[in-house]
């Protein structure tokens, strides 16, 4: 049995990821962190887990903690995750892995130096629709692959809101970036789980809409290592009519598409025709890769998100930002 700690309890944990780390097999959580002990305390009693605490450092050196998840936002996740591995937990951290690859990097030596395991939240990679595609392509359903193409596409909730009340994901302080850097990051590492390393990449953001400090709108052009390119449309203030939610993967033969974000149909189109393939979803999204990091801790499998894929996604993502936050900040 995996007894876990979870450090910031806050909304990704009540469903999405916080359920499975008590209804994984050879999985139980113990203890869980907020630093608004109402709040955690609260956690504690809806999910039934018996201990919780205010203070990281306290959940950290529990002895019943065997291994942690840093769900904070991502200025913690190198601070949290650095401090665990230290006190020799293997931990299982939020994406992006970190505000920038700089933190990454810092996070893998600590793993290294410690030799204690470093896993991040990239669910994607053990979703079926997800593993579909992967199938898909590795069956030569679209033949050589050629090219990809995201678009993203959502509308402004900060329209309507006052500086204070915006979210962190628009204050590349805690962020990195703004939504970009949230949501571009599960697409990039879904295409670096497809084809392997991203080789080359350029990108130009902007703030169009003038809401919030970070960038608003991203374009960009990437090519991996194994010759496939890519194209990218990020926008994060568009009109409704115009929401997509696309990742376009085309071969020598056909193409297959899911959408990233919305529940929606795996579409292959090839010789044989246009098939649709649907699929359900775990009740608790995060629970296949947590599955898999619990049996590399028990020594009968093998996570497939690795810190050294994730590092790779941050890389990505900086450089496809990084026009944009240097005028911000010439002199970094």
């Amino acid at each position: 049995m995996i007894n876990w700690g979870i450090i910031g309890v806050g909304n990704v944990t009540e469903v999405k990821s916080g359920p499975a780390f008590y209804k994984t097999p050879h999985s139980r959580l113990v203890a869980v962190m907020r630093r608004d002990a109402r709040k955690a305390a609260d956690y504690a009693r809806r999910h039934g887990v018996p201990r919780w605490y205010e203070d990281a450092d306290q959940l950290i050196n529990d002895p019943d903690v065997q291994a942690v998840y840093v769900a904070t936002p991502p200025d913690t996740h190198a601070e949290y995750a650095i401090r665990a591995m230290r006190a020799g937990k293997p931990v299982y951290v939020e994406k992006p892995m970190a505000r920038n690859y700089r933190e990454c990097l810092e996070m893998i030596r600590v793993s290294e130096e410690t030799g204690m395991p470093l896993w991040v939240a990239y669910y994607r990679r053990a979703l079926p629709a997800f593993l579909k595609v992967k199938a898909c392509i590795e069956n030569g359903e679209i033949g050589q692959p050629l090219t990809v193409n995201i678009r993203l596409y959502r509308q402004a909730a900060e329209r309507n809101q006052q500086p204070g009340e915006m979210s962190w994901h628009v204050d590349p302080a805690i962020g990195g970036a703004g939504h970009f850097f949230d949501l571009a990051s599960h697409q990039f590492d879904y295409l670096d789980f497809l084809f392997g390393p991203v080789s080359e990449v350029n990108g130009i953001a902007v703030n169009l809409a003038g809401l919030y400090p970070a960038e608003d709108t991203v374009t960009g052009t990437f090519r991996f290592e194994s010759g496939v390119t890519g194209t990218g449309s990020w926008c994060f203030v568009a009109g409704q009519p115009a929401e997509t939610d696309l990742i376009e993967i085309v071969g020598d033969s056909g193409k297959v598409c899911l959408p990233c974000f919305t529940h929606g149909d795996v579409i292959l189109e090839n010789r044989h025709g246009r098939q649709t393939f649907s699929f359900q979803n775990p009740p608790h999204i995060s629970q296949n890769l947590v599955q898999q990091v619990v049996d590399e801790l028990r020594g009968v499998g093998t996570c497939v998100s690795t810190k050294y894929s994730a590092a790779r996604t941050s890389r990505v993502l900086d450089e496809m930002v990084k026009s944009y936050y240097s005028k911000k900040h010439p002199s970094e």
